[in-house]
């Protein structure tokens, strides 16, 4: 179901295209992530968002069930202190109550757990629209279980068919 792929890149504007793959949401839950990609841009302010800094993650996630792309800002501004230092924990730079500096060389190829909605919204078009948004990143020590795409779980071996493994074999 992953509609980005490693091989994700940029067009020129000669290059051929051929994939009509169209966006999937995701369902809400808890998905591990790895940061793929980290760019610096300036948030130039709203109602609710003074102008400043943003850090914008494109981060692969992924459970047993479903697996994406999902696209998260992270504002530069004391309102959202408290983001980025969940962020800062749950890749592991951080502890509770640490001061640190940020270390954003780091973040690409980073990854922890976080709880991915479903968020709708209507666009300027006056149509209903669904993404998907990351709304948490967990603390390691406290991230709830979640299963790769690649483990399996002893209940997925079906009665009285094969083992995962072979006697002999490692």
């Amino acid at each position: 179901m992953n509609q980005y792929d490693s091989t994700s890149r940029e067009f020129g504007w000669d290059d051929e295209i051929q994939r009509d793959d169209t966006f999937q949401v995701l369902p809400e839950g808890d998905y591990r992530f790895t940061v793929t990609r980290f760019e610096r841009a300036r948030h130039s302010g709203s109602e609710k968002i003074p102008a400043c800094p943003k850090a914008v993650l494109t981060v692969a996630v992924s459970n047993a069930g479903a697996s994406g792309e999902v696209q998260t800002n992270l504002f530069l501004h004391s309102k959202f202190e408290w983001k980025l230092c969940q962020f800062f924990v749950s890749i592991g730079q951080r502890k509770h109550g640490e001061a640190m500096r940020m270390n954003w060389s780091a973040v690409p190829g980073s990854g922890g757990v976080c709880h991915v909605c479903v968020r709708k919204w209507t666009g300027n078009d006056g149509k209903e629209r669904e993404s998907n948004e990351i709304t948490e990143f967990y603390d390691p020590e406290n991230a709830p279980q979640v299963a790769s795409p690649q483990q399996k779980t002893w209940t997925e071996v079906p009665q009285g068919g094969p083992t995962p493994w072979s006697k002999g074999s490692f």
